[in-house]
């Protein structure tokens, strides 16, 4: 049986969650066909964060962009981006 498969690379790195301990997560991953980044925060509307967990958060975005923007560019010059650097686990 096959999996559901999703363009989307998670940052397997980003462990942040809410400072209030209700579960909240936030999540960071990079289209891997088209280079658009997600941020998503998990199981409600916002989240409160540490001032380092804020900051791990905006390092993956960069990251994420860093490679989205590596995607892009492969897919507009109509070159390979697998061969891109990889955020991670594809989820």
């Amino acid at each position: 049986m096959l999996r559901d498969m999703s363009a989307y690379s998670s940052d397997q790195d980003l462990k942040v969650t809410d400072t209030t301990g209700n579960g909240v997560e936030v999540d960071v991953a990079t289209n891997l066909l088209n280079g658009t980044v997600r941020l998503s925060v998990l199981w409600t509307q916002e989240i409160y964060l540490h001032p380092d967990d804020a900051e791990r958060v905006a390092e993956s975005l960069l990251r994420a962009a860093e490679h989205g923007r590596h995607i892009a560019d492969a897919r507009s010059s109509g070159t390979n981006p697998s061969s891109s650097p990889s955020v991670s686990d594809p989820s």
